[in-house]
């Protein structure tokens, strides 16, 4: 399966702002966007133009780097986003946020999320009692979540969780290593610094 291999220090920089991408490394004076709060590159640090189009860009790029997706997969998030009912902008966001290496590491069973799709792909998490190694796997409300095999390292994580950052719609059981999924989150319990209607605009042209 394709995906992104490079520095994903990197990938922050480019945007301007810290994505959380490298864990506890993004919290500390070694994180690169507080060293160099510039755009990487030969070009990096000269002045860009920034018309519609290129605001619009960045807001997608902005959301496919914080969930660790490619361009074609979030594509057909957005179709999909599209058929539903409600807002589409406000629809898309609740997928993504319903992967199911996105609800491990917001219960906090993960540092990144690069280090919960490696979990999901160890087979060290279960939905609802059953061995799930598909990091793009949507939860619904209702599922527990639990894990298996060797989780020293989600344990360490979770030790180490912000356990007030779990969102509402999420339930967490740190003595057991258990999550229960309460309901779908609302754009108010989604605290990603994403503009959805620019992502919209841009699809819609």
């Amino acid at each position: 399966m394709a995906r992104y291999t490079g520095p994903v220090c990197k990938l922050c920089r480019r945007e301007a702002q810290k994505l959380f991408l490298k864990g506890d490394k993004c919290l500390t004076d070694k994180c690169p966007v507080e060293r160099r709060p510039y755009p990487p590159g030969e070009h990096g640090r000269s002045r860009r133009k920034e018309s519609e189009y290129y605001m619009q860009l960045r807001e997608k790029q902005k959301a496919k780097r914080i969930y660790g997706v490619l361009e074609k997969q979030f594509r057909n998030y957005y179709e999909l986003a599209t058929k539903a009912k409600g807002i589409t902008g406000e629809r898309l966001l609740q997928i993504l946020e319903s992967r199911l290496d996105n609800v491990v590491y917001r219960i906090g069973f993960a540092q990144s999320r690069a280090e919960a799709r490696q979990e999901v792909r160890h087979g060290h998490i279960a939905v609802n009692g059953k061995r799930v190694d598909i990091p793009s796997f949507r939860v619904k409300s209702g599922d527990i979540i639990t894990t298996l095999g060797d989780i020293g390292r989600i344990k360490e994580a979770a030790e180490s969780a912000n356990k007030a950052a779990v969102p509402p719609w999420l339930e967490v059981d740190y003595s057991s290593l258990t999550a229960k999924v309460l309901d779908i989150p609302s754009r108010e319990d989604i605290d990603i610094p994403v503009q959805e209607k620019m992502i919209v605009e841009l699809y819609s042209k």
